[in-house]
């Protein structure tokens, strides 16, 4: 089962989960310790889910036309939106300060 190190204001929450889980739809249904996960839509389309990827990022699909979107060029640096990542693997994910949307989005 993949592990999941979420990270977020000082604090490490690690947990292990099914493959092909969503982080945003576990969150939704209070399975700890993903309620601290900041999120809103689940639809890709505000971005408040917005997470760094600090290890496995090499082991996700590309991103989809929703990340690209919403994300432009903090895709580069490490950002993926948690809402879209079906987790099949380990990885480690921090969620800092909100990011501002894209101009026109």
């Amino acid at each position: 089962m993949p592990v999941v190190v979420f990270r977020r204001n000082g604090e490490v929450y690690r947990d292990e989960v099914k493959e092909n889980t969503n982080l945003v739809v576990r969150a939704g249904i209070k399975q700890f310790p993903y309620p601290h996960l900041r999120y809103e839509c689940g639809m890709g389309k505000c971005a408040r889910c917005a997470c760094r990827v600090l290890a496995g990022a090499e082991r996700l699909p590309p991103p989809n036309w929703k990340e690209k979107k919403q994300l432009g060029e903090r895709l580069g640096e490490g950002y993926r939106l948690a809402c879209q990542l079906w987790i099949e693997h380990d990885i480690e994910l921090e969620q800092i300060e909100p990011l501002e949307q894209p101009a026109g989005a």
